[in-house]
């Protein structure tokens, strides 16, 4: 098969980086040859697959040699559980810099480094938060991944940033090939979770790929460093995983979505009770008790 190269976004938070391994490692169990690329300075996108802390980066690494030119491929990329090759971008320190050019640099140093090798099946590109500078939507902007999932919850914050998201896909997929592959539903048992992403998918245009129920066995696995799938196989959430893993293995819808006006997007947390109209009686009476 060709190689497919994702992109997964979501808000801050709502667990990209979680989603991401598990979902890569249910990949690799099924055979697939897969590289995860962490473009978040916290560099938290691949020790569940490493079994470490914190994978060096690419930006502490050149940092350390002098520059980017002077670091080896063997250098940046390891390989954790199911031969699953692994980098992370790193940042500059908090406050120094801009952070989207360290997902720049390490893109290119591996792409000019061979990291790319023919038999790879996927390409995960763990993205920081929103589509928020032009360094953190270089993934969408350079055409590097042409399929975006979007993490998202039936929270409202997340369903915001899930429609921002949408909207730099747009921006971007007139100049190259990317597209929106669906919504991950990543579950904060909020009412009616399922029933408003599905809306929200079928208002962009899209799918919700996939509901993922919230379980405790997550963060078990996650303490331990590992994904849910080698901690504990035979666990309900490591199925949950799989079925992801399949979804995205046949997926064939791949869109230019149709993102929200915020009014439309307010209206939809409405009608499924996420945002409440306010009781005028309630902010009158309090309006009294203000003083003059």
């Amino acid at each position: 098969m060709a190689l497919r190269q994702c992109a997964i976004y979501g808000k801050g938070g709502i667990g990209k980086s979680t989603t991401t391994q598990n979902l890569v490692a249910a990949l690799a169990e099924a055979g697939k040859k897969v590289m995860i690329i962490g473009c978040d300075p916290k560099a938290d996108s691949t020790r569940l697959i490493l079994h470490a802390k914190m994978q060096n980066t690419v930006m502490q690494l050149a940092a350390d040699a002098g520059s980017v030119e002077d670091l080896e491929l063997e250098d940046v990329l390891q390989v954790g559980f199911g031969g699953v090759k692994c980098a992370e971008s790193g940042g500059p320190e908090p406050g120094v810099g801009c952070a989207g050019r360290g997902v720049i640099t390490a893109i290119n140093f591996l792409e000019e480094e061979g990291a790319y090798e023919e038999d790879l099946d996927f390409v995960f590109y763990d993205v920081l938060g929103d589509v928020v500078c032009g360094g953190f939507a270089m993934p969408i902007r350079e055409n590097k991944a042409q399929e975006i999932y979007i993490v998202v919850s039936g929270e409202m914050m997340a369903m915001y940033a899930a429609n921002n998201i949408a909207k730099g896909i747009v921006k971007y997929a007139t100049s190259g090939g990317v597209r929106l592959a669906g919504l991950i539903c990543n579950s904060r048992k909020t009412d009616r979770e399922d029933e408003l992403i599905m809306a929200l998918a079928a208002k962009l245009g899209t799918q919700m790929i996939h509901f993922v129920p919230r379980d405790n066995v997550v963060q078990h696995a996650e303490i331990r460093r590992m994904t849910v799938i080698e901690y504990d196989k035979e666990a309900k959430q490591a199925y949950e995983y799989r079925t992801l893993a399949q979804k995205v293995i046949d997926n064939k819808l791949f869109v230019i979505p149709t993102p929200l006006e915020m009014e439309d997007l307010e209206d939809l947390l409405m009608e499924f009770g996420i945002m409440e109209v306010e009781d005028e009686s309630v902010v009158g009476k309090a309006k009294e008790a203000l003083p003059a």
